[in-house]
């Protein structure tokens, strides 16, 4: 009778020794470790007999590695029938253990695109989420809202250094490489393809993508879109491990990661697009302003100025009258100057007329990540304390302003990095690095010229020195020995040597 309710049970039974050795097993044992009973005899399980709780209570999980290549997450209890000899009950918790998974990661991955700062850093954090669960070897998260437009990863993770794969995967297109990625998106559905990386890696379209392709180590391929409002911003696609099937659950979990990617995507680009109205509307009332205020002064100043001449002009002028408009002109002028100091004041930008230089530089360079997905760190020391006056904080604002501008524009990078920093002297330091090709930006043959024959990009170098020479301090700008290209500027410190040009 008890040998044949432990043949019918649903729970895995086998007998072993001390070393784990399989003696004998049940059915259901063999069907939970994928392989006949006759084949798994002298087996060893990973268990632990020497370490058993003497009163069997204590429940432990272990994995197992089935032969087809696939794992499988095994809760086991061991108890002594005889030296030498235990009885060991275990039952499949894969499913359990994997949903466990996916919702740690689905909740971790929603609390960093609520917290994260950076587009990129939010994505990177969904993309390490999703591959750290069972059976995912690497992610990608990609952005491409028109088949036309230029393909930006956005997050990464199992891949390694493959920063370059949005380049490698357009040589691929126009080799006419089959991309599934593009029907996931058009169709607004998962693609879902079993065995993709043997059909990559032996067709000769691929052929840009191999080496990276080869890296993880995977066999099916799923093809995730990211839907807002019924429009596509882009896909996951994950690659699974040999052996593992996606299947419904795996689905769904990704279905969840890529509503998590759409969200911030969005918010990033609905950001970027509220701080661009924001300044737009600030530009209309500051022109309102200057017209309101300044133009008309400066319109009453002409007015003044030609009845003093008519005065100076005419027999028997009246000294009195002279000096009463030349005093009545220099309030205008006076009040004029004061209303445009204002006006600079304002233009000065919001955070760093609150918060400083270190915070202003970081909410520019998230509003740059987020227009162009140029992932952009900033380095400061906790507690940094910026004694220099607004002026001089506004005049490095601004060199970070125009080295970023050029990285966008001439440096094909994937990456910059912002450092702000004290030098050895005391002084204020900042560096804009980047990974891109270390060209020089006024040996770009398409910028547009300023009007005088001079590229924008070199104007704007010749306008970073002026800003760091202001205050007596130096600029420099070249290609770093380890490639791309740094600009650092280095101002003296504070009662130095440094002289406002505008004081001499």
């Amino acid at each position: 009778m008890l040998r044949a309710l432990v043949e019918v049970s649903a729970d895995g039974l086998a007998l072993v020794d001390d070393d784990g050795r399989v003696l004998g097993l049940n059915a259901a044992a063999a069907q939970i470790l994928g392989s006949p009973a006759a084949d798994l005899l002298g087996a060893r399980l990973p268990v632990d007999p020497a370490g058993h709780d003497p009163d069997g209570a204590d429940l432990r999980r272990t994995g197992w590695s089935t032969p087809g290549g696939g794992r499988r997450d095994l809760e086991y209890r061991l108890l002594p029938v005889a030296p030498g000899r235990w009885a060991v009950w275990f039952s499949d918790v894969t499913d359990t253990v994997r949903q466990q998974q996916r919702l740690t990661a689905i909740t971790r991955a929603a609390a960093s695109v609520a917290d994260a700062w950076s587009l990129r850093a939010t994505l990177d954090a969904v993309a390490r989420e999703i591959a750290m669960t069972a059976g995912i070897a690497a992610v990608q998260i990609l952005a491409l809202e028109d088949p036309r437009e230029d393909l930006r990863l956005l997050g990464m993770a199992g891949f390694g250094d493959a920063v370059d794969f949005p380049e490698k995967l357009a040589l691929c297109r126009q080799l006419g490489a089959q991309v599934l990625f593009m029907e996931a998106l058009d169709r607004r559905e998962p693609i879902v393809s079993l065995h993709r990386k043997p059909v990559i890696m032996s067709d000769p379209r691929w052929a840009p993508l191999h080496e990276v392709m080869d890296v993880p180590d995977w066999d099916s391929f799923v093809s995730m879109p990211l839907v807002v409002r019924g429009r596509g911003l882009g896909v996951i696609n994950a690659y699974y491990l040999p052996g593992e099937d996606p299947g419904p659950g795996s689905l769904a979990f990704l279905e969840a990661m890529a509503d998590s990617a759409a969200v911030a995507i969005e918010t990033a680009a609905l950001l970027a697009s509220t701080r661009s109205r924001a300044q737009s509307d600030e530009r209309r009332r500051l022109a309102r302003d200057l017209h309101d205020s300044v133009v008309q002064q400066v319109f009453s100043m002409r007015m003044q100025a030609e009845a003093l001449r008519a005065h100076l002009g005419g027999a028997g002028a009246d000294p009195e009258a002279v000096r009463s408009g030349a005093e009545e002109l220099a309030q205008l002028s006076a009040s004029a100057l004061a209303d445009l100091r204002g006006l600079v004041f304002e233009l000065r930008p919001l955070d760093l007329a609150e918060n400083g230089l270190v915070e202003a530089v970081r909410s520019h360079a998230a509003s740059v990540e987020a227009r162009t997905g140029l992932l952009v760190e900033v380095h400061a020391p906790d507690g940094l304390e910026l004694d220099a006056d607004v002026d001089v904080q506004e005049d490095l604002y601004r060199i970070v302003q125009e080295a970023l501008h050029n990285v966008v524009k001439h440096a094909n990078a994937t990456r910059a990095d912002i450092l702000i920093g004290r030098s050895a002297g005391g002084g204020l330091c900042v560096e804009v690095t980047d990974d891109g090709s270390g060209a020089a930006p006024d040996a770009a043959a398409d910028e547009p010229e300023a009007g005088d024959g001079v590229p924008r990009a070199s104007l704007g170098l010749v306008s970073m020195r002026e800003r760091s020479e202001r205050w007596g301090g130096r600029l420099a700008a070249g290609a770093r020995p380890e490639g791309g290209w740094r600009v650092a500027v280095t101002l003296p410190a504070p009662g130095g040597e440094a002289t406002r040009e505008a004081d001499r």
